[in-house]
C-alpha cells in the first residue's frame, strides 16, 4: 500500500464574487515510503494546494487523498494524518514561534503531549540533523535565511514525520542557502529513509529528486525519473526552464560530445575536466 495516495483529485478556490476557480483537476499519483520526488509547475500550478490536501490542512472537492490508508476526510484520523506528514513552508519566519531555537523546535513533539525526556532527545536529535546543534540557545531572527530553514526542517523533524512536503522552502534563499537546506533534505532522505516531497521551481533542486513530478494548470503532465531531461519539451510546455548544465549536455551531445546527463553543475563540470583529458591523450 502507498505510503500517500492521490486518486482523481480536484479542488477549486473560491474567487471573485463566488466564481470558482480551479487549482487541480484529476490528479493522481502516489508516493512510496522513503521516495524523493521533485513536484514542480510553474506559479499556478497547484502545487501548495496538493501540499495542503497532502496532510488534512484542505479536503479535496472530489477524489482522494490517502495517508497510511487513512483519508484526510476523516477527521478522526486527522491528528495521526498530521503526525506522519510535516510541511516546510517557504518564508521560515512564518514557521517560528518561539526566542530560542531550541523552544522553538521543541514546540511540536510539546504539543504532541511527549515527555521532558523525549522531546529533549527529539530536539537535539532534530538540531544535529540540519547542523544547527550550535545555535540551540541562539535567537532565531538573527539567523542567516538558510539556517532559519534548518531550523525550520528541524522543528518538523521532530515530530518525526514519514513524509516532509517542502512548499517552495527554498524560494526565498541565496543560492548558499538553497544549497545548504538541500544538502540536509538529500541527507534525510538517505539516512533516515524519510521520503521527501520538494516543491520547487528550481530546476537543480529537482534534478536532485530521484523521480519528478510535472504539473500545469493544475493537471499532472508528466511523472517519471530523470530521464524525463531527455525530452525538454515536457518542462518547457510547462513554462520550465531545463538547468543550464542539461541544455549544455545536451548542446555537447549534438557536436559528438556525449558526457551523459549530469544532474548538478558539479557533475557537469567533472563531466567536461574528463571529456578534455581524454581528447589531450
Amino acid at each position: 500500500m502507498p505510503f500517500l495516495e492521490f486518486k482523481d483529485v480536484e479542488y477549486s478556490y473560491v474567487s471573485g464574487e463566488d466564481e470558482l476557480t480551479k487549482a487541480l483537476n484529476k490528479v493522481s499519483f502516489a508516493v512510496e515510503r522513503g521516495e524523493f520526488i521533485a513536484l514542480v509547475g510553474c506559479n499556478g500550478s497547484g502545487k501548495s494546494t496538493l501540499a495542503r490536501l497532502a496532510n488534512g490542512l484542505i479536503t479535496p472537492d472530489s477524489g482522494q487523498v490517502l495517508v497510511d490508508g487513512m483519508p484526510t476526510t476523516d477527521k478522526s484520523a486527522l491528528f495521526d494524518i498530521r503526525k506522519k506528514i510535516g510541511i516546510v513552508f517557504q518564508n521560515p519566519d512564518n514557521q517560528m514561534v518561539t526566542t530560542i531555537v531550541e523552544d522553538d523546535v521543541a514546540f511540536g513533539p510539546e504539543n504532541l503531549g511527549l515527555p521532558q525526556d523525549e522531546i529533549r532527545a527529539r530536539v537535539d536529535w532534530a538540531l544535529k540533523s540540519v547542523g544547527m546543534q550550535d545555535y540551540a540557545t541562539s535567537g532565531p531572527f538573527r539567523l542567516s535565511g538558510g539556517q532559519k530553514q534548518r531550523v525550520a526542517i528541524a522543528g518538523v523533524l521532530a515530530i518525526k514525520p514519514e513524509l516532509m512536503i517542502l512548499d517552495e522552502a527554498t524560494g526565498m534563499l541565496d543560492p548558499m542557502g538553497r544549497r545548504e537546506v538541500l544538502d540536509v533534505v538529500k541527507k534525510l532522505n538517505r539516512d533516515e529513509n524519510m521520503a521527501v516531497i520538494m516543491i520547487t521551481h528550481f530546476m537543480e533542486e529537482a534534478a536532485a529528486a530521484d523521480r519528478i513530478i510535472v504539473l500545469n494548470g493544475g493537471a499532472k503532465q508528466a511523472d517519471g525519473g530523470k530521464e524525463l531531461f531527455d525530452t525538454p519539451e515536457v518542462f518547457e510546455s510547462a513554462g520550465l526552464d531545463l538547468p543550464l548544465y542539461v541544455r549544455l549536455s545536451r548542446r555537447l551531445k549534438g557536436i559528438g560530445a556525449d558526457i551523459g546527463c549530469p544532474l548538478s553543475s558539479d557533475e557537469f563540470a567533472r563531466a567536461v575536466a574528463n571529456l578534455k583529458g581524454e581528447g589531450e591523450e
